[in-house]
């Protein structure tokens, strides 16, 4: 990874996708990317189907300029274009599912015959037993099922992002233990892409991602996988896809059985996936998405801590969560059982949260807390860290340039490009605060694990009991936390991941306190815009002189 830092992509993907999801949203209705309710689907009225859009491009854009094109490279940048441009094409003219394939052979073919990476060794079996020619066949039926397996998990708000970005967390970690930079590039790239993404798409969605973007996440987690198991680390499990992929691959293949059973169209779209039949049980939208979380967050986690152990091992504990799962979904409709009945209130934590929201004091003092502390800590990163390294210093002077512009035309509030400088320049805080220190910064380093830790509690008081605010309580709340989580465990994996988990935690604290501070800051004094420019205003300065 040398002359690379993977934290720039991340934060390149994530201004990206920012940038390109709102722009598309106004585009959406002249270009016909609109989805439109059907019974099948479970939104009620009519959504962008954009969202891809900031994915595919915020997560190949960092790519492409921080790597050279190597054949390997060349193929999956191809792949991701060709099934990003069917994607779109559905998205707009609904294709049938024989173009769909068209498009999804030529991807992974050029992946496997000119990137030349396939399958070289399977679990249970001796490497010598799998001829080339049987490894390429079988690499391209298996990413071909990847592809389609995150496509059809895609039938809820934040749902099929959620999945891939807490398996692209477990990669970007096995990718770093193991040096590898192409795979730690395009995991953190990608999951820059899809949190843009997710900041549009939480219930209820004011975008979809449509098949432009589950198509080409689907095709980079199993050419991650491919990769990481094949080629970079040889020494991982070969069954280690199983649990790295996880729920999206038992779904799939659960949906295809039931629907051979049941003598239907293989390719026809029902309502028997898992979270449709979780719904049919009385959860509702919310406690849907987290139950699918969690579950793949568990499995994904097993992954990392599994990756040496045998075959078998990384099988049975994937074969007693999946079955785990469907045996008490078959025995929970067998027996008719219902979380609550239709015509029922609304859940415990749901009415808990609409109690507590109403005490004004917890939202205002935290909202107090949030944009005194968030302001200081980015300033203090700004003047503390030993060095700012040049590359640091070069975007953070064009970003200061940005919001000083955006400010003065009295559309810092409103303009996307001011918004993902003050993004930046929070990651950047995070980053140089962690890797460059001061020598004598332990006491102050404590001091400031204990304002980040205020900060946090604040930040998760203010999401829970504000009652209106963009970036509220849904799901993608808990993911986020539950990612930040799966990242202080796997920081126990290796010794010299600890640092890249402790800045991923403040960089995600940071995020979630500008958000906060942009949604209901004062709009007569914008202070994440000054203090965002003084930061980088300052970082600039220390990295060129």
């Amino acid at each position: 990874m040398a002359g690379i830092n993977p934290f720039l992509l991340l934060t390149l993907g994530i201004a990206v996708s920012l940038l390109v999801v709102p722009l598309l949203s106004r585009l959406a209705p002249r270009l016909g990317l609109i989805d439109f309710p059907d019974p099948r689907k479970v939104h009620a009225t009519p959504v962008p189907r954009v969202g891809g859009w900031g994915i595919v491009i915020g997560g190949l854009v960092p790519v492409l300029v921080s790597f050279g094109l190597d054949p390997l490279l060349q193929s999956f940048v191809f792949g991701a274009a060709v099934l990003f441009v069917f994607g779109v094409w559905d998205d707009a003219q609904e294709l049938g599912h024989w173009t769909k394939f068209v498009g999804q052979m030529l991807a992974v073919a050029a992946v496997v015959f000119y990137g030349d990476l396939y399958v070289m060794r399977l679990p249970f079996v001796d490497a010598e037993w799998l001829s080339p020619l049987a490894g390429k066949c079988f690499t391209m039926f298996a990413l071909i099922g990847a592809i389609n397996a995150i496509n059809h998990s895609d039938g809820l708000d934040g749902l099929a992002a959620g999945e891939s970005l807490l398996t692209l967390v477990a990669m970007a970690v096995l990718a770093y233990v193991v040096g590898d930079g192409l795979a730690v590039g395009i995991s953190l790239a990608m999951i820059g892409g899809i949190l843009g993404f997710l900041r549009y798409n939480s219930h209820p969605a004011r975008v979809f991602m449509g098949d432009a973007g589950s198509q080409v996440l689907g095709f980079t987690l199993g050419f991650l996988v491919v990769y990481l198991t094949q080629v970079a680390h040889t020494a991982l499990s070969a069954a280690l896809p199983l649990l790295l992929l996880g729920l999206p691959i038992a779904d799939i293949v659960a949906v295809l059985y039931q629907r051979i059973r049941g003598g239907g169209n293989w390719f026809k779209a029902t309502r028997n996936h898992v979270h449709h039949r979780l719904l049919a049980l009385g959860f509702d939208h919310y406690e849907t998405v987290i139950v699918i979380y969690s579950i793949q967050a568990a499995l994904v986690i097993s992954g990392v801590l599994l990756r040496y152990h045998a075959d078998g091992t990384v099988a049975a504990v994937y074969l007693v969560v999946i079955g785990t799962l469907f045996g008490t979904l078959i025995l929970a409709e067998r027996n008719e059982w219902r979380v609550r009945r239709a015509s029922a209130s609304p859940s415990g934590v749901e009415t808990a949260v609409r109690y507590l929201a109403r005490n004004g004091f917890m939202r205002r003092g935290s909202l107090g807390v949030i944009s005194a502390l968030v302001p200081a800590v980015m300033l203090f990163g700004s003047v503390w860290v030993t060095t700012v390294p040049r590359d640091f210093a070069i975007a953070a002077g064009v970003l200061a340039a940005v919001v000083l512009a955006e400010t003065l035309r009295a559309r810092g509030g409103r303009s996307p490009l001011a918004r993902a400088a003050v993004y930046a320049a929070a990651i950047f805080c995070a980053y140089l605060l962690i890797l460059y220190p001061r020598p004598e910064g332990p006491p102050v380093h404590v001091v400031t694990l204990g304002a980040m830790a205020v900060l946090a509690a604040a930040i998760a008081a203010y999401v829970r009991f504000a009652p209106k605010q963009e970036f509220g309580t849904t799901p993608t709340d808990y993911l986020i936390v539950f990612g930040v989580l799966a990242l202080i465990v796997f920081g126990t994996v290796d010794t010299s991941s600890r640092a890249i988990v402790e800045l991923v935690v403040f960089a995600t604290i940071l995020l979630y306190g500008c958000e906060v501070v942009l949604a209901r800051g004062s709009p007569r004094f914008p202070v994440m815009h000054v203090s965002a420019f003084a930061t980088l205003a300052i970082l600039a300065l220390r990295g060129v002189l």
